[in-house]
């Protein structure tokens, strides 16, 4: 997997290098310090994830990932963030981050966090997360697409940060069949990942604060 870190601190630059690029088959293929130097590299590099820090100068990386998802073939983009209830946060899942990691986490979490959502598998810290989402997600006029039945209880699911085997478990079917109702689920969405489904959830009110954490 190739990673690209985006922070304006050299120290915390070389700190992520040195705990991910000690995982066997992660290579890092490049650093920026704002997010025009970020949309530059994603551009070069074409990596696979970037870990992006959103309080920078100049450019900062919440309009970087706005650009960076809008490449084609856009990479993951996992949000480095020091407060875990925070605005600038939300909006750049919103604008297609798919996910946030604290930057005081030991680094083995980081390296989990890392390789969840490269695999696109599900939210990274549900609790803190779905806390974001409850505390910013505003209720918009947004239109939900009919979903089937089963689509809706997985979508809600996803809203609890559910993985897909765990979702397979409480449903009593295989993975990949889990794997196809979020397929379609995104497509009839049209959002990129399940960060972005459970945002619109919450927006459209067919999920709504507090719910989740009680399905």
């Amino acid at each position: 997997m190739k990673i690209a870190i985006v922070d304006d601190d050299p120290l915390v630059r070389m700190g992520l290098r040195a705990i991910l690029a000690s995982v066997s088959g992660w290579h890092i293929v490049g650093e920026a310090g704002d997010g025009a130097a970020a949309i530059q590299l994603a551009i070069e590099v074409k990596p696979d994830l970037m870990l992006m820090d959103v309080r920078m100068p100049g450019m900062d990386g919440l309009e970087a990932t706005r650009e960076i998802v809008a490449l084609p073939g856009p990479p993951q983009v996992l949000v480095l963030t020091t407060f875990e209830v925070d605005e600038y946060v939300f909006e750049a899942m919103r604008s297609g981050a798919s996910g946030f990691v604290l930057k005081r986490v030991p680094p083995t979490e980081l390296i989990e966090a890392v390789r969840i959502v490269a695999a696109g598998e599900s939210l990274l810290f549900p609790s803190s997360t779905r806390a974001v989402i409850e505390k910013f997600a505003a209720r918009e006029s947004v239109d939900m697409p009919e979903l089937t039945e089963r689509e809706a209880v997985v979508l809600r699911q996803l809203a609890r940060g559910r993985s897909n085997g765990e979702i397979a478990a409480d449903l009593f079917v295989s993975v990949e069949t889990v794997k196809s109702h979020v397929a379609s689920i995104l497509m009839k969405l049209g959002v990129r990942d399940r960060t972005q489904a459970v945002i619109v959830a919450y927006e459209s009110g067919f999920v709504t604060p507090g719910a989740a954490a009680d399905l």
